[in-house]
């Protein structure tokens, strides 16, 4: 197979899982690894993983199939960053799906859901781990059930809801409030592109967070 991964940013934790992915399939198949849709070709399957931006009808009929992957049970949780916004909200699970593109953001077809538990300890190298192994497992599906998979519509039944995009200020932690009740926050931030940090005396502060293990 012709395969194309269109992934926005070089700086992006998920490169790491993609350029091992690649290893591990490139003798079969013909892989791609782009930044921007400039770099489309065309061929089976085009990935769109952190992906910023839109891929038209036309972009995509350049490949057989073109798949998304979203971290939320949709339609609930359409949009941007998902699983953070979710982990904030108190999830324990996350639901990674593997989703047919389509103009209508996050509104294709699904493929494959996978549930994921995101610990309460874990940080945010650990959660991204959790995330990017099931990522991971759904690229795997969809290049070997790609003949044979019948995707299904997602529920009319349900409402679909949408999270925005994540500003720096929403990695802003308040010093007035307890550690614990920011936990969540503090264990989520992207301590290199989004970090955690606190204002008080005129002056910003990052905050770093590490797990020690117990002796």
């Amino acid at each position: 197979m012709k395969i194309t991964v269109l992934c926005s940013s070089s700086d992006h934790p998920v490169n790491v899982m993609l350029q091992a992915w690649i290893a591990r399939h490139q003798d079969g198949h013909e892989i791609s690894l782009v930044r921007s849709k400039k770099e489309l070709g065309g061929g089976d399957l085009l990935f769109l993983i952190s992906c910023d931006e839109i891929i038209t009808g036309m972009e995509r009929k350049k490949f057989t199939k073109t798949l998304v992957i979203h971290a939320s049970d949709l339609p609930k949780g359409r949009g941007w960053s998902p699983h953070i916004w979710e982990i904030l909200n108190g999830a324990e699970e996350i639901t990674v799906a593997l989703l047919e593109a389509e103009d209508k953001v996050d509104a294709g077809a699904i493929w494959k859901k996978i549930h994921a538990r995101i610990p309460k300890h874990a940080l945010y190298d650990e959660i991204n781990e959790i995330l990017f192994g099931a990522e991971s497992q759904l690229m795997d599906f969809a290049v070997e059930q790609f003949v044979v998979v019948q995707p299904q519509p997602q529920n009319p039944s349900v409402e679909p809801s949408y999270y925005p995009r994540r500003k720096p200020a929403d990695s802003e932690i308040n010093p007035n409030q307890t550690l614990a009740s920011q936990f969540d926050l503090l264990r989520v931030c992207d301590p290199a592109r989004f970090p955690a940090h606190f204002s008080i005396h005129g002056h910003r502060y990052r905050i770093s967070i590490e797990k020690i293990e117990n002796d």
